[in-house]
């Protein structure tokens, strides 16, 4: 009974920072306060920053009617969370030469939240 409790309390932990992993609504807060000033969510409304509409799977620079940074355009990257982690964290050590002036989200959760909010733009 004693390690049954032990493997409950621990599927449970596990459980419950997966979710946090996946807090898409707290990711929508981070871009709310720290993306969209530059960024829109809408496909094709391009402001400062291009649109992040889609960006989950979508290869850099490639947004119609976005000036892109030859570094952004030439670096091969297409967005997943392996890319968009280190990204965030900063933009300028993993594409050195972007414009991009955000400097970075140094909160693993709070850049995992993100993530996951914008995988749900689709």
């Amino acid at each position: 009974m004693k390690y049954f409790l032990i493997i409950a309390v621990a599927i449970t932990s596990f459980n419950t920072m997966s979710a946090q992993a996946q807090d898409a609504t707290a990711g929508e807060t981070v871009f709310k306060r720290q993306c969209a000033i530059c960024h829109a969510v809408v496909q094709g409304k391009n402001m400062i920053g291009p649109s992040l509409f889609g960006i989950v799977g979508r290869k850099a620079g490639t947004v119609p009617n976005f000036r892109y940074s030859a570094a952004n355009r030439d670096s091969g990257i297409t967005w997943d969370t392996a890319q968009l982690d280190p990204y965030l964290t900063n933009p300028k050590a993993v594409i050195p030469g972007t414009i991009m002036a955000y400097v970075g989200q140094k909160d693993a959760q709070q850049r995992a939240d993100l993530i996951a909010y914008l995988e749900t733009l689709k």
